[in-house]
């Protein structure tokens, strides 16, 4: 599954050694949606992603992750673990997919503000508000 926020919080890197001898680490942060409402999501990196994908308060994200529920002493606890992470080009951001011309057309000019101009509207037969040229039976 795939989210999509800004990083807001990042928390302090956990690490230790597990019951079986291997080393660990965890590094824990905080994404803000960037919908209308805004959801706060926790998640961590594990392992050697921890490292792979060093992220900092303010990157724009887009966060591949699996959820996973586990019991612990008749309780339930759930993590939102991150496996891969895509900066966004804070550049970039907000800025227009152009549309894909038609066949055989030219490309549209940007416009100043450097936006893709919208395509103008389809000419259309003119709506026929007497009813007499539609067959519909009601």
């Amino acid at each position: 599954m795939d989210i999509k926020g800004k990083i807001i919080q990042k928390l302090e890197l956990q690490s230790g050694t597990s019951k079986a001898g291997n080393a660990w680490k965890k590094q824990e942060y905080i994404l803000e949606t960037l919908d209308s409402y805004p959801k706060k999501v926790k998640f961590d990196f594990f392992g050697d992603r921890a490292d792979q994908y060093p992220l900092e308060v303010g990157d724009i994200i887009t966060l591949s992750y699996d959820i996973e529920s586990r019991e612990f002493n008749g309780r339930w606890y759930t993590d939102i673990r991150g496996y891969k992470a895509m900066k966004e080009d804070p550049n970039m951001a907000g800025a227009p997919v152009p549309y894909p011309p038609a066949a055989g057309a030219p490309a549209p000019a940007p416009t100043p503000d450097g936006g893709m101009p919208v395509p103008p509207p389809a000419d259309q037969p003119p709506f026929d508000q007497g009813g007499m040229g539609d067959d519909l039976p009601f």
